[in-house]
């Protein structure tokens, strides 16, 4: 079995194109869109149409900052609140069966990001796995990660979690439509990195969200970009003051602005936000009571979080990427002792000792990195252990290009593994000096684990499953190995550690 050109869904027909032995669906809209009485909605049904739809060309990306967007020197996606789109990458080869689905979340700190970047396009996923592929746009940033719902008025309703709901939509318009394009909807792999990797965890303690994917990748998730209800009613309202208006003109002005004076109010949020508490980002999904009842970690550790196959890991290097490129985390002293301060002081002696060479910039960033990736990520394993089969990975690799800049295995770094990407400009120039040989041998290695997970529930034999006792954790690297329990001295050392999430009194204090 295989798909035509021309699918039906549950909306209408839509029309894609052949790219080579690969059919391509792109900017099929899964929710309408979210625009003027909509803007700060739920998701909502698409309108269906009639006669056949063009789905040729990626749909527009949300509003967000240029960089984001950028495809290619000068070239760049347009932008829209007219953005719940999807796209479905499929082989043309016939098939005996239907195929297993892996639906992918971009990154971007719930700020930026688009699924037209070259890295997302899932081709070279598809073809070495036989496998249908799908990526998703959802709302960001202000639009998207804000809860504005203090300001509803019986007449203008506003909403939480919006970026979270869109991609709960999404999932559900899977679910219904992806046996028209060739695949299994009970076979569907959610996988994601960075705020996609937290989207993918945060999902899994969603109830909504419940049934609609079989297993799941968090690749470099940040659990901490979850933030309680008091904390996002005080940004939100912060944003409403930094946007000119009064809480009593808030609704107004929320509804009249334009996605520039939005994006300019949410920079100086984030500003101000990083200087005030280092390590909290006002951006990511909330512990609203309605569609996310509880925090994710939480939810892991009570065994309510859906119980189904997880792939959860770092890279070695995670903070390296942020001070050169995405200044964000607490890596550097200053930012560090004021988290500590506003956290748990009493723990900053032991888990700085744990980083020898601090406060030297190599091991503020490996901290600041470890706290804000790392360290939740072992706790997720360690918790979901006990009520699902759990792997735990780390990749190591780096070219020798990334060790002479001193990103090492950074952040997203993994991706090029994972999508196949080392053969593209960017792979080769990373490689250039040495390690395409490396890249590519790790590239076989990610990409067959996870296409044996997408498609059985588990990796390859050699993976071994995680467990708290033993630790096992693949290092991807060259050669690939198992190691048990791996940065164990930074593991204890961060032990008890109370964060911004456990409302310690003195942030608390901060704050008001």
């Amino acid at each position: 079995m295989t798909p035509s050109l021309e699918v039906s869904t549950t909306d209408g027909v839509v029309r894609g194109r052949r790219l080579g032995d690969l059919l391509a669906w792109r900017g099929i809209p899964y929710a309408a869109p979210p625009v003027g009485p909509l803007r700060l909605r739920a998701p909502q049904p698409v309108q269906p149409w009639t006669g056949t739809r063009d789905a040729i060309d990626f749909g527009n990306a949300a509003p967000q900052h240029r960089a984001g967007t950028a495809l290619r020197p000068g070239k760049y996606q347009p932008t829209s609140e007219d953005c719940l789109t999807l796209n479905v990458l499929a082989p043309a080869a016939m098939a005996s069966a239907p195929r297993p689905v892996m639906v992918f979340i971009h990154g971007g700190a719930f700020t930026i990001g688009t699924t037209a970047l070259g890295l997302y396009r899932g081709d070279r996923l598809v073809r070495r796995g036989d496998v249908v592929f799908v990526s998703l746009n959802y709302r960001l940033g202000s639009l998207g990660y804000l809860d504005f719902s203090e300001f509803s008025t019986p007449d203008r309703i506003f909403e939480s979690n919006l970026g979270l709901r869109d991609q709960v939509a999404a999932l559900q318009w899977v679910h219904r439509n992806i046996t028209a394009f060739g695949g299994d909807p009970d076979n569907i792999t959610l996988f994601g990195e960075s705020a996609g990797g937290t989207s993918v965890t945060t999902l899994m303690a969603t109830p909504a969200a419940r049934g609609l994917f079989a297993r799941a990748i968090a690749e470099s998730p940040a659990p901490g970009l979850v933030n309680d209800a008091q904390r996002a009613t005080q940004w939100a309202r912060e944003f409403v003051a930094l946007l000119g208006a009064d809480p009593s003109d808030a609704t107004r002005a929320l509804h009249a602005a334009t996605p520039a004076e939005l994006g300019k109010a949410g920079n100086r949020l984030s500003a101000k936000v990083l200087a005030e508490t280092p390590g909290l980002h006002p951006f990511g999904p909330v512990v609203d009571g309605d569609l996310l009842p509880t925090q994710p970690g939480t939810a892991f550790a009570t065994g309510t979080a859906h119980r189904v196959p997880l792939i959860i890991g770092t890279n070695a290097r995670e903070g390296t990427l942020f001070p050169k490129v995405l200044d964000g985390l607490p890596t550097n002293a200053k930012r560090i002792d004021t988290m500590f301060e506003l956290t748990d002081p009493d723990s900053r002696a032991r888990v700085i000792a744990a980083y020898p060479g601090y406060p030297g910039p190599l091991a503020a960033v490996d901290l600041g990195g470890d706290l804000t990736f790392w360290k939740p990520s072992v706790e997720i394993a360690d918790a979901h252990a006990a009520h699902a089969p759990t792997y735990s990975y780390r990749f190591d690799f780096t070219p020798r290009l990334m060790h002479w800049l001193g990103l090492g295995a950074t952040h997203g770094f993994e991706m090029f593994a994972v999508f196949g990407y080392g053969n593209s400009p960017v792979g080769r120039a990373l490689t250039g000096p040495g390690g395409r040989r490396g890249l590519r041998f790790v590239t076989e290695r990610m990409q067959e684990n996870w296409i044996n997970f997408a498609r059985n529930g588990v990796p390859t034999p050699s993976w071994p499953r995680y467990d708290p006792e033993h630790r096992r954790t693949l290092i991807f690297d060259k050669p690939t190995r198992v190691e048990r329990d791996p940065g164990r001295e930074r593991r204890l050392a961060w032990a008890g550690y109370r964060g911004y999430l456990d409302g310690n009194p003195a942030e608390r204090e901060h704050r008001a």
